[in-house]
């Protein structure tokens, strides 16, 4: 099992703090064994003062960072210093030293200023909540804070938005880690949307529309339903019974993206859920995602996570769909590529032609 260590600092805001041993702690294999074990700390193992009108007691001081693969601090509303001037209590300099090399750092909502103040984030892409984000960008001019996503991965460091923008950000690491299968069914046992790119927008205007305003709820049902198809604007607003302005109009307001860029993720979640779960020849999963091409499927996959279709299968498809035969000169396993999630660049619409 994987190790992680969630960092409870003063004035922690409980419902982050329990993020993570909530959906890691659902993560399972297909035996039923446990992927990952969750511990949480203070810095001195004494309880924890939180934001609300109650402490919490905690089993491990800060010396349990030294044994984490993976250390997330949630938002914490008592580091002041941090906050107006970034800069870090000598306590928490101390117990961030603690960590071993090659650990990732998570951090959820404000726990981004925590790893800002400590040089973490110097020269990386992060985001915080869309509140705070001019403010993390004024105190740590050397991150490229991005205000609009989810999350950031990058790599070995990753940062999420507000409250929700956790669960997103756990998922991701799961699915990043085991695949989609074992992060939707944490999904469905948590009882939580199986995914939302880190792209998408973190706070979207909905203004409370007229009683006759139509929804694109209806149309995006039908689009997930023939993505192997031409989809074209004028039949997506013909099934909401809007014109095409009006509907793409609505359907930003709902979604934050474009019909293309929204279709373009889709195809991208078919493509990699066809790739993870079958040994269909990738011609004809670009075709079933309606790329049309394997070539502009390639094109679309690089872009969002940074592999190939090939390599993003042998990370995460069952060895036993696509090893060659025994004693062939290909059967020798290879390394599993590094995946990069790629949602702090809004994707272009058609980075290469695909069906509409």
């Amino acid at each position: 099992m994987a190790r992680i260590v969630v960092l409870a600092l003063p004035g922690v805001v409980p419902f982050e703090l329990g993020i993570p041993a909530r959906i890691f702690g659902a993560a399972v294999d297909q035996a039923g064994g446990r992927l990952y074990e969750v511990v949480t700390c203070s810095l001195d193992g004494r309880p924890v003062r939180t934001d609300a009108d109650y402490s919490i007691s905690v089993e491990h001081d800060a010396r349990a960072l030294a044994t984490a693969d993976i250390v997330v601090i949630p938002p914490s509303h008592a580091l002041g210093s941090v906050m107006a001037d970034g800069r870090l209590p000598a306590e928490v300099t101390d117990a961030l030293a603690l960590v071993r090399p090659g650990a990732k750092l998570v951090a959820i909502c404000t726990g981004a200023f925590v790893l800002g103040a400590a040089g973490l984030l110097d020269d990386r892409p992060a985001t915080t909540h869309w509140r705070l984000a001019d403010r993390l960008a004024r105190l740590f001019p050397k991150i490229a804070v991005d205000p609009d996503v989810l999350f950031v991965d990058d790599g070995d460091v990753l940062t999420s938005a507000g409250v929700a923008a956790g669960i997103d950000l756990c998922l991701h690491l799961i699915r990043s880690e085991h695949g989609s299968a074992v992060a939707s069914a944490v999904s469905r046992d948590c009882v939580v949307p199986p995914a939302r790119d880190g792209g998408q927008a973190q706070y979207i205007e909905r203004p409370v529309p007229e009683p006759s305003a139509g929804s694109t709820a209806a149309a995006r049902q039908w689009a997930l339903e023939h993505l192997d198809r031409p989809l074209a604007l004028a039949d997506l607003a013909g099934r909401a019974a809007l014109s095409t302005r009006t509907f793409t109009r609505r359907f930003r307001a709902e979604t934050g993206l474009s019909p293309g860029q929204w279709l373009a993720r889709q195809r991208v979640d078919l493509a990699r859920h066809l790739l993870e779960a079958t040994d269909l020849p990738i011609d004809l999963i670009a075709d079933r995602a309606g790329f049309g091409t394997a070539t502009s499927m390639r094109q679309h996959l690089h872009a969002a996570i940074g592999v190939s279709p090939s390599a993003y299968r042998r990370t995460f498809q069952p060895a036993q769909l696509f090893r060659p035969p025994t004693g062939s000169a290909q059967s020798a396993q290879r390394p599993a590529p590094s995946l990069v999630q790629r949602p702090a660049q809004r994707p272009a619409e058609h980075p290469a032609p695909a069906r509409q």
